[in-house]
């Protein structure tokens, strides 16, 4: 049985989707899940990059495409009041409910439901109490612990390669995105494809040209 390492936040709208597709883009096959929540932030700053939502004309076709993939797909998707938000009481949170920082899927999709039903502020004070009361977490999310366990989820993401959530990591491959999915399903089902050399020889493609980034 192959185990999936499920890296997400949850202020990110895909990784919400892929949560939600998962079981469905997987039916049928032999697999275990580790869900590890982290603070995309994290992994943005450490590869110097602006997110989805930091760039003005791309902050509306995120909105407008998970909107419109959910529609197509079938998923109830509402925008919530404010986006970005600040996403560490929700992550803390998860955190909180399992000895290892290890959420299951039912804290999951609580958490993904807060923020992506109903259209209220993901981040409201008054919510937060409310879905820690449901969640009933064994620890205190404001424990220094707590935040040291999120952080190793990212140090660890970053260190097997991952930039962005949602991110699927099996046997030391990485597989990124919603649209990932089916990619994974074909590893996991064993496609001989993954056997060849188009893995690894995808990352010995020269740089003809390198931007140099400044700030500003």
């Amino acid at each position: 049985m192959k185990h999936i390492s499920f890296y997400l936040d949850f202020i990110s709208p895909y990784a919400y989707l892929a949560f939600e597709e998962m079981p469905q883009a997987l039916v049928g096959l032999s697999y275990s899940v580790t869900y590890k929540p982290l603070l995309f932030a994290a992994l943005l700053k450490h590869h110097g990059q602006l997110g989805p939502a930091e760039i003005p004309a791309k902050r509306d076709w995120t909105y407008r495409q998970v909107q419109w993939l959910a529609h197509s797909r079938g998923h109830a998707l509402d925008m919530p009041a404010a986006h970005p938000f600040n996403p560490l009481g929700l992550l803390r949170l998860a955190i909180a409910t399992d000895r290892n920082g290890q959420p299951n899927r039912y804290v999951c999709e609580a958490l993904f439901k807060h923020v992506w039903a109903g259209g209220a502020d993901a981040a409201d004070a008054t919510r937060l109490a409310a879905i820690t009361q449901q969640l009933g977490p064994a620890r205190d999310p404001a424990d220094e612990a707590i935040k040291a366990q999120l952080r190793t989820h990212a140090e660890e993401a970053i260190a097997k390669g991952v930039f962005g959530v949602p991110a699927f990591e099996v046997d030391g491959k990485v597989f990124w995105g919603l649209d990932a999915l089916p990619m994974l399903r074909a590893y996991l089902q064993g496609d001989a494809w993954f056997e060849g050399p188009q893995w690894e020889s995808a990352c010995a493609v020269g740089a003809g040209v390198v931007r140099e980034h400044k700030p500003g």
